[in-house]
């Protein structure tokens, strides 16, 4: 089987995984009604071989046309707790916005959640996160460290999301690794998710199984966007790092800042504070930060203003109704440090004896400002984020932009 047919099996697989139905309603639905998903999943795929065309182009048409195929055929309609069904949204990181094409020069990642749902209605990977989730059930040390004040008042939201990252030198030109510059490489990876929250505190944990190297299809993605910007071509890709399945857990708690809860009028602020771990084959870290918003009409959520490990779009609990009002505006301003023990684009794959020739700093600070708009259900925002050096023999701190669209359904 090829790579594209293996990408297209496990996307169907996690849809369906990601939803609570019976061994029968499996039966059934792969037997009956799998077609409207299958049949915009494989044009994508024989549209892109015809025309040769990067698989990865055509990965948010493939969840908008599995999700709206999948809603109403693998869920049950008496789980739906609110008339909307959750969120989708498109994240996109490009150095390109900091007059930069070096280092972490481009990341891709759209994600899906679900609106607010109980404990019953959560699916078998969901069920199985919720060891580390904070709740009643899950480990004693997660929920003195993480639990809440009243374990009955909580709500849950699975996701999924698809995210693409890529590393490149600074130098383009040559077909060997430039010394002393960025390793190439490439990481694509699928994640499954599960989110606990109440008013105040979200525990968001996300499983994400993904590839390093050429089947990253990072220099495919490169390729075709510098070909239609008429950018010049990076030729040393035959020297990015190999390929290997990886294997993450993450764990991000966000928590609404009281302190910087102001106003109660149309123009208010508010802000999160932040903390996380990840363990796995692609990148182990630990993270703390935070950002304050203040603006016209906030929209009321835990939301990701960045492309990040757990990045979805979230509202509060109990504030599934619709918006008071049909716009809103806004400006953000964060900061987040991060202590990195392993990152496989600068280590080197965990389990192949490779050398990047690039030597990983422990820690790495990131300050990013930026705005946002909304229309009914529909939201804009860009961030532009300043970080400090990665690797040792960086010339200079990095900056790239972060474009988001969210959409409500």
């Amino acid at each position: 089987m090829s790579a594209h047919k293996r990408l297209l099996r496990a996307l169907l697989l996690a849809f369906i995984d990601l939803n609570p139905i019976s061994q029968n309603d499996l039966f059934c639905v792969w037997g009956r009604k799998i077609t409207p998903i299958c049949r915009p999943l494989n044009s994508c795929y024989h549209t892109a071989m015809k025309f040769r065309l990067p698989f990865c182009v055509f990965l948010p048409w493939i969840g908008l046309a599995a999700l709206s195929s999948a809603e109403g055929i693998i869920t049950p309609a008496a789980s739906t707790i609110s008339k909307e069904s959750g969120y989708l949204t498109f994240y996109l990181d490009n150095d390109v916005f900091g007059g930069q094409d070096k280092d972490y020069t481009n990341g891709f990642r759209v994600s899906w959640i679900s609106d607010d749902r109980k404990e019953s209605e959560l699916g078998f990977i969901q069920r199985g996160l919720r060891i580390f989730s904070g709740d009643s059930e899950s480990f004693d040390f997660m929920q003195k460290i993480t639990g809440f004040d009243d374990p009955k008042k909580i709500r849950y939201n699975y996701g999924f999301s698809l995210t693409q990252l890529m590393y490149t030198p600074q130098d383009y030109e040559p077909f060997y690794q430039p010394e002393d510059q960025r390793r190439y490489a490439g990481w694509l990876g699928l994640g499954m998710s599960l989110h606990v929250k109440d008013d105040s505190v979200i525990n968001s944990i996300e499983l994400t199984v993904g590839t390093t190297g050429p089947n990253s299809y990072a220099e495919h993605t490169q390729d075709f966007i510098h070909d239609l910007k008429g950018s010049p071509i990076f030729n040393g890709w035959d020297n990015q790092i190999p390929n290997e399945i990886t294997g993450d857990l993450s764990f991000v708690q966000k928590r609404r800042a009281a302190f910087l809860t102001r106003g109660d009028g149309a123009v208010t602020m508010d802000g999160l504070t932040q903390w996380g771990l990840r363990l796995g084959t692609f990148r182990t870290e630990a993270q703390v930060g935070g950002f304050f918003r203040v603006g016209y009409n906030l929209p009321s959520d835990f939301s990701d203003p960045r492309l990040s490990d757990t990045a979805y779009s979230h509202r509060y609990f109990g504030q599934d109704e619709d918006y008071t009002s049909k716009w809103s505006i806004y400006s953000l301003f964060g900061t987040m440090a991060h202590a990195v023990a392993f990152d496989a684009t600068l280590d080197g794959p965990m389990f192949h004896n490779f050398e990047t020739g690039n030597t990983r700093e422990p820690f790495v600070g990131e300050v990013f400002t930026g705005v946002g708009v909304r229309y009914k259900s529909v939201e804009f925002s860009y961030v532009h984020t300043w970080r400090t050096q990665e690797y040792r023999e960086q010339v200079s701190d990095s900056n790239f932009g972060s474009l988001a669209m969210r959409v409500r359904f």
